[in-house]
């Protein structure tokens, strides 16, 4: 009894700890955002509500914020209509080289961001060499390299969802006369649905904080919140930037909150 007590204790003590590792950083970038300081140092001399006004009021970070949250709903929505009948090909489909096409679908999660980046901009060059057509410093090729490191997660996720789907169910719609269309958007759509939501989440903030592939393919005149955050560091060191980060987490905290409410996170992973 003793040992199972003990046992309980150490585990409960070992989660709380990591929680604890994971919350205040966060936790410390929320509280200096409301330093009155100029300067970020501790203990502050007061409290101020200024420095939130104040990044409001930096073009670049206002800029930056609307740039992002397009740049994500973008990314989100292409990385759905292109992951989601990929997953449905991996999981049902048999054909030669599936597993390859799966390594290669899903490698953008594996290969290090600046690696990413630093070969889509050369891809880029070469692509404008051979055709004419600039892509790096555009719009659309940075919304390209936003689908593609958000598609990955709308690729394992929604392949995850769909490997656990009882497929009786499906059968019984096609036997009842259901189109495969029909099945899929009235059947299979709506029983993957949390794998769905969880997928445009994560696509959504993976889009959001990039910085890498952002950093090489962003054109004059345009930046992301990532880029104007390491822009305004490079010669400034206030709370400025503590609001700034308050405003993402909180945004992301949101995203979160509301994906949990119509599809509970626990059941994807």
């Amino acid at each position: 009894m003793c040992e199972g007590t003990a046992t309980r204790l150490a585990f409960a003590v070992s989660v709380w700890t990591v929680i604890g590792f994971v919350l205040l950083p966060l936790s410390v970038v929320v509280w200096l955002s409301f330093f009155a300081n100029r300067i970020i140092s501790f203990p502050p001399t007061g409290y101020t509500l200024a420095w939130y006004a104040r990044a409001w009021g930096v073009a670049d970070f206002r800029n930056g914020l609307l740039l992002s949250l397009q740049l994500g709903g973008c990314a989100t929505l292409g990385s759905l209509l292109l992951g989601a009948p990929a997953a449905l090909a991996l999981v049902r489909g048999r054909f030669p080289g599936r597993e390859a096409l799966s390594t290669l679908l899903l490698a953008p999660m594996i290969v290090p961001g600046i690696v990413g980046g630093s070969a889509l901009f050369m891809a880029y060059i070469e692509f404008e060499v051979a055709t004419d057509q600039q892509l790096a410093g555009t719009l659309p090729g940075l919304l390209a390299a936003h689908v593609l490191i958000a598609r990955p997660w709308t690729v394992r996720l929604l392949t995850a969802s769909l490997t656990g789907l009882d497929r009786a169910v499906e059968e019984a719609a096609a036997n009842l006369g259901a189109s495969p269309r029909r099945v899929f958007l009235l059947v299979t759509l709506p029983m993957v649905r949390p794998g769905v939501i969880a997928a445009a989440l994560f696509s959504f903030v993976i889009s959001f904080i990039d910085l890498e592939k952002s950093l090489f393919l962003v054109g004059p005149g345009r930046t992301t919140l990532q880029i104007a955050i390491v822009n305004y560091l490079e010669w400034n060191l206030d709370p400025t930037i503590g609001a700034v980060a308050t405003v993402q987490i909180l945004i992301i905290t949101a995203a979160l909150v509301v994906t949990d409410h119509y599809a509970k996170l626990s059941r994807v992973f």
